[in-house]
């Protein structure tokens, strides 16, 4: 039996649904999967084997690029920060934390604000684009709501998936985008950024010749797998300034002769983002530590 490779776009009640060269096959894990831990995901590049349509066997699971959680998806290409001006307030702790775990799992971020309609005038607006635009990150202001055509283009030959803060408008934002989504909205809940998870099997729609997970990931986010020396380098802006640092692995914090501080003191880097950073060091050092068999890094 010939093997073939696809990508896995649908998992449910243990069926892997794998696209290759323009057919979709029902296909099962094979039993030594267990054995070996091996659980396949969406997004999955796999070898498989199959005699018709619907009674495939996945042989080998290949190597993957990245990995979340929520939504459980692989080699993810592109990540959409769906993040509200207002109703709730805009957190750039939040945003922060989101570019962090991006960074991490080296996904390209791309920031959409919305609500910016309920306070056009805002200079908040122009402050965020400003502050995130300058370290590379393309921050999409719809000119008005349901205005998506700037976020579409980014789509082509990407894997895409959605995330943000609780009812900040990501499932609109899809339904959007495509309304076969059919994604119910969430209200927002009365803890930012803790909405109710309702779990559901993912699927990857083909759209504007991409790929987008149609449902919205998470909505808080706490580093359990970065360690403290790995953090800094998730700050594009840090990377590009510690070059200049007197100490090769500076931490930015309480060493002498830190160019990070120096450009945040001078404004080249944001106040907000150089807090956070702190911030966010202090919780991974203050972390339990997790005992895992290699780092992810080397």
């Amino acid at each position: 039996m010939a093997q073939i490779r696809g990508q896995i776009r649908k998992a449910i009640s243990g069926f892997y649904y794998v696209y290759a060269d323009g057919e979709t096959y029902q296909t099962r894990g094979r039993g030594n999967f267990r054995n070996r831990k091996i659980s396949p995901l969406v997004g999955d590049q796999v070898i498989f084997e199959s005699e018709n349509k619907t009674d495939g066997y996945l042989l080998e699971i290949l190597p993957r690029k990245n990995q979340l959680v929520r939504p459980p998806v692989t080699n993810v290409d592109l990540g959409v920060i769906v993040t509200s001006l207002v109703e709730p307030n805009f957190s750039a702790n939040l945003l922060d934390r989101f570019l962090v775990m991006l960074e991490y799992e080296m996904i390209r971020p791309i920031i959409f604000l919305t609500k910016t309609d309920l306070a056009p005038n805002d200079p908040k607006i122009k402050e965020i684009k400003e502050t995130y635009e300058k370290i590379g990150y393309p921050v999409i202001v719809p000119k008005q709501s349901g205005d998506t055509d700037e976020l579409i283009r980014y789509f082509p030959e990407q894997l895409t998936v959605f995330m943000g803060q609780s009812g900040a408008g990501k499932s609109t934002l899809l339904n959007q985008i495509s309304p076969e989504l059919q994604l119910a909205t969430a209200e927002i809940s009365d803890s930012l950024g803790r909405g109710k998870h309702t779990t559901r099997h993912v699927e990857l729609i083909p759209l504007y010749d991409g790929l987008v997970a149609d449902t919205p990931g998470f909505s808080s986010i706490d580093f359990l797998t970065i360690e403290a020396t790995e953090l800094p380098k998730q700050f594009p802006e840090f990377v590009e300034a510690s070059a200049h640092c007197r100490f090769r692995e500076c931490m930015h914090a309480k060493e002498p002769g830190c160019e990070v501080k120096r450009r945040v003191e001078n404004g080249e880097i944001a106040q907000t983002r150089y807090d956070n950073y702190l911030q966010f060091l202090q919780e991974v050092e203050k972390r339990r530590p997790v005992y895992k068999k290699e780092s992810k890094r080397k």
